[in-house]
């Protein structure tokens, strides 16, 4: 059964075509020297991207793999201007980021509610034959064409917008914990991997005020390599403004397994050992006051430490708490794509890329850039008319 979270699309968008000027002479009984009355073509069609807050997926893209955007009208008579094309707008979820298809490019990334960036410029209409009279050329026979339209294949890839983000080892209690502070109902079970889809929340907080949780599924040792679901989901707390690591109480070495979990973010991408991070120590509950103030001594010291149980709802008034004096503090900021970091860390994850494509039925290779000099997408060149002549 197909997941209804998708997070990787690659769709072919089109622009529209401007319409061509028209080359028209007025004639009418009582007006001998009617001269020249062409009116101009309209303009083709746009083709934007526009954030919308009610999608947290890109499934309603993967049934449309083709967008394409109405072509200019043509220009006609008495100086009539051609239709302007019918403009698109692809609404995606917040959080999503786009690359070019060919080459891996990085074009936009759309983060907000309601922000709208152009994907592709529709053509200019043409100037129709009245545009070219002058006292030496009064009947002027030539009119100019539209520009053409402009397409491109892209890939729409989904990295989830939140405040916190979980990571821990499989069954450390992140979906315990997110339904317990959430109405989120990630699934629950007593296997690893029960988390198949990353899960998002809404936590209460005081005074009416909330922050946004995220849920991913386990990450295991090697993750950022390839192993298990880390790859495909790591890229999912990328944009979280806070990491809270989670480990089991009733582990070996609380302090050795919160840092092969740092050692995995890491590797994925060594900016997010930059956002702040809280330790979380679940299912304190199997532990004794004296087993608590025992392992107290041996938790690491750079970063703030509660031991929680979502089952017994204990310690969890303390996590929200220090989640959210971290959250409000001076130094912490909800990271975005800079322009620098466009093309950082793709090449992690361009073997699942191109097993997604494989599985959409595309087989062929992407190559990404490394330089991330990348010019805007908005900057067209300029487009060069021929003036067409027209007999008669």
């Amino acid at each position: 059964m197909e997941s209804n979270f998708v997070d990787y699309v690659k769709i072919c968008c089109r622009s529209g075509k401007g319409g061509r000027g028209s080359m028209h002479m007025h004639r009418a009984k009582y007006v001998p020297n009617g001269g020249p009355d062409g009116g101009d073509g309209g303009r083709g069609g746009h083709v934007y991207l526009r954030g919308n807050h009610n999608y947290w997926t890109l499934l309603h893209l993967r049934y449309e793999r083709h967008i394409f955007a109405g072509h200019g009208g043509n220009g006609g008579k008495s100086r009539s201007t051609g239709h302007d094309g019918q403009d698109r707008y692809i609404d995606v979820p917040c959080g999503t980021v786009v690359y070019d298809a060919e080459t891996g490019e990085y074009l936009c990334d759309v983060s907000e509610d309601g922000q709208v960036v152009m994907l592709l410029k529709g053509g200019r209409g043409g100037l129709g034959n009245w545009n070219f009279r002058t006292a030496t050329n009064q009947a002027p026979r030539y009119a100019q064409p539209g520009e053409p339209m402009q397409e491109r294949t892209v890939i729409l890839e989904l990295k989830l917008l939140a405040d916190v983000g979980l990571v821990g080892f499989p069954n450390a209690g992140k979906s315990t914990l997110l339904s317990s502070l959430s109405s989120a109902r990630p699934k629950i079970a007593n296997y690893p991997f029960t988390t198949m889809e990353p899960s998002l929340g809404i936590v209460s907080y005081r005074d009416n005020q909330s922050f946004v949780m995220a849920d991913i599924p386990g990450i295991i040792e090697g993750a950022a390599e390839g192993r298990g679901l880390g790859l495909r989901f790591l890229r999912h707390i990328e944009r979280n403004s806070l990491l809270l690591f989670m480990v089991p109480g009733d582990t070996d070495d609380i302090k050795k397994e919160y840092e092969i979990l740092l050692n995995e973010v890491g590797t994925f991408n060594p900016d997010m050992l930059d956002k702040q991070r809280v330790l979380a120590i679940t299912k304190s509950d199997l532990l004794d006051d004296e087993l608590i103030e025992m392992l107290s001594h041996d938790l690491p010291d750079d970063i703030p430490c509660v031991f929680i149980s979502a089952v017994a709802n204990r310690g969890l008034t303390e996590l929200k708490d220090i989640l959210w004096a971290a959250l409000n503090s001076e130094s912490n900021k909800l990271q975005a794509i800079t322009h620098e970091a466009k093309i950082v860390h793709r090449n992690k994850d361009v073997a699942y890329l191109q097993q997604e494509l494989e599985a959409m039925g595309e087989d062929e290779d992407i190559e990404f850039l490394d330089d991330t000099d990348i010019e805007d997408i908005d900057e067209l060149d300029d487009f060069e008319y021929e003036d067409i002549e027209t007999e008669g």
